[in-house]
């Protein structure tokens, strides 16, 4: 699947690879040099960890810089009250008389549980372009749809405490 990504989140995902490659791929072949000069690999607990902890690490290096490759760029630039990438957003669900807030971002910064959706979820979608004071139907599925309406759009694009997805 091809990832869209802001040029913050490749810079982020370079910095990632950068480290792996420069500072922790080095340790991890120091630990494993370490661990088989303790003799008798068969049994060698330590031995298998640091091998298996090198393994992952060049994993995610292949990974990341796969996605690097294959990546979509989109803009987090957006108009002025126009919901855009990085925005926060106040939302009121009349259905369940409550608002949340919510940040918009790419999927691979995409968390949940941190009121953080991708720009791909349904109501990610749905709320792209638009103002404040609009009212926006979100459809989930063929079966399945529910209204928001905004409430507020900060449009501080501060995503220095945003992570990049581990696989």
């Amino acid at each position: 699947m091809r990832e869209r990504l802001t040029q913050s989140d490749v810079d982020k995902i370079k910095a990632e690879i950068e480290e792996r490659k420069l500072k922790i791929r080095p340790e991890l072949i120091g630990e494993v040099k370490e661990a088989r000069s303790h003799g008798d690999l068969s049994e060698n607990f330590e031995y298998y960890a640091a091998k298996k902890a090198k393994n992952r690490n060049e994993s995610r290096i292949r990974y990341l810089e796969n996605m690097l490759k294959n990546a979509i760029m989109v803009s987090d630039e957006s108009a002025d009250g126009v919901i855009g990438m990085n925005n926060t957003v106040t939302l009121y669900f009349p259905e369940d008389d409550m608002e949340e807030s919510y940040k918009i971002v790419t999927s691979i910064r995409s968390n949940s549980l941190k009121g953080k959706i991708s720009i791909e979820s349904p109501l990610g979608k749905a709320l792209l372009g638009k103002k404040e004071g609009d009212t926006v139907t979100v459809k989930v599925n063929d079966d399945y749809s529910y209204d928001v309406t905004i409430k507020k759009i900060d449009e501080s694009t501060d995503d220095a405490e945003d992570e990049i997805k581990s696989f």
